[in-house]
């Protein structure tokens, strides 16, 4: 079975020591540190593997939502907070689950599952016939054949395929970079297609096999060759 490691950041003390003896009962876990700052858990995790955060919302200097936007989508997340008002803003994330003090160890326990369920889900996508995300607060498999065309907004991307598109938190570089090997090339600053989706191509744009035409950025040109 595979197990999760993971880290918990909690500024307050009691709830730290709470949550560390409820993940000793979680086999599915690996509880490898816990922080009360921030900062700490992002030096930790520059240098030791880490699946899962556990973090509070409302701490000091860095937030946990400020944390979780700077270690996503790479990581998974849970949220573990007293104020049920952030719970629209850590959604929109597309965070793994939000969870309200007091936590019981049976909710814990269910949030951890499912992290696991979707580590699990990405592992087997080993193959590389496709591909997973999270949107729109769902666990998304995707096949590689029906991305039309990927565009960059910030920390956003949009995914298109021949039957919907998907808002994923995820810089256009940070996906260029881990799916290169799948076929996708980067024509410009703001979009990546797949190889197989491009029909023709000049100086200027590339026309996909629907006729959609995207710009070629200057630096970008000789990706195509």
């Amino acid at each position: 079975m595979t197990n999760l490691n993971a880290i918990y950041v909690d500024d307050e003390l009691p709830a730290l020591e709470l949550i560390k003896n409820y993940c000793k009962e979680i086999p599915e876990i690996n509880l490898t540190a816990c922080f009360t700052r921030a900062d700490q858990a992002i030096e930790f995790i520059k240098t030791n593997p880490v699946d899962l955060l556990i973090l509070d919302i409302e701490m000091p200097e860095i937030s946990g939502i400020e944390l979780a936007k700077i270690v996503h989508p790479d990581k998974l997340v849970i949220f573990i907070t007293a104020d049920p008002t952030h719970a629209a803003q850590a959604y929109e994330l597309d965070v793994i689950d939000y969870l309200v003090k007091p936590v019981f160890p049976e909710r814990l326990t269910k949030a951890v599952r499912k992290a696991l369920d979707f580590f699990s889900f990405q592992e087997s996508s080993n193959a590389k016939d496709y591909i997973i995300v999270k949107a729109d607060y769902m666990i998304n498999k995707i096949l590689i054949t029906d991305i039309q065309w990927i565009e960059g907004f910030g920390e956003y991307l949009k995914i298109m395929t021949r039957f919907k598109q998907y808002m994923v938190l995820q810089r256009l570089s940070d996906f260029s970079e881990k799916n290169i090997k799948l076929g996708f090339i980067r024509i410009h600053k703001s979009y990546i297609v797949q190889r197989e989706n491009i029909r023709s191509y000049n100086s200027q744009f590339v026309v996909l096999k629907d006729g959609k035409q995207l710009p070629i950025g200057r630096t970008y040109k000789d990706n195509l060759k």
